[in-house]
């Protein structure tokens, strides 16, 4: 496998398991809980509810614009820390395609 390094403009060769390795690590350590079901569409639809009963915040004809349509669940990618011993990872979270994305959006701009 080849990816980014965590620091400066270069690249890691590594082996597939030996990445994998460090990302489950990695999720173990934080105390995360892996998941079988995807409860994306779920959390959409909770979110769509709190925004249609929010009369203050969020105006009905923005309303719509703050659901992503096809939502996907977070995805996490680790770059390698060449520069620490046992080359750990730095894990960046990919949360474009979150149901919630836009909303915090515009909340951050707020």
């Amino acid at each position: 496998m080849i990816t980014k390094a965590d620091k400066g403009n270069s690249a890691v060769i590594l082996y597939l398991k030996d990445y994998e390795q460090k990302v489950l690590e990695f999720i173990s350590k934080s105390g995360a809980d892996l998941s079988d079901h995807n409860i994306t569409t779920r959390f959409q639809k909770e979110l769509r509810n709190t925004l249609n009963e929010c009369k203050v915040l969020i105006g009905t004809e923005n309303r719509g614009k703050m659901i992503n349509l096809h939502p996907e669940p977070p995805s996490l990618r680790g770059l390698i820390k060449v520069h620490k011993v046992n080359t750990p990872i730095r894990p960046v979270v990919n949360f474009k395609n979150a149901p919630s994305y836009k909303l915090a959006k515009m909340l951050e701009t707020c």
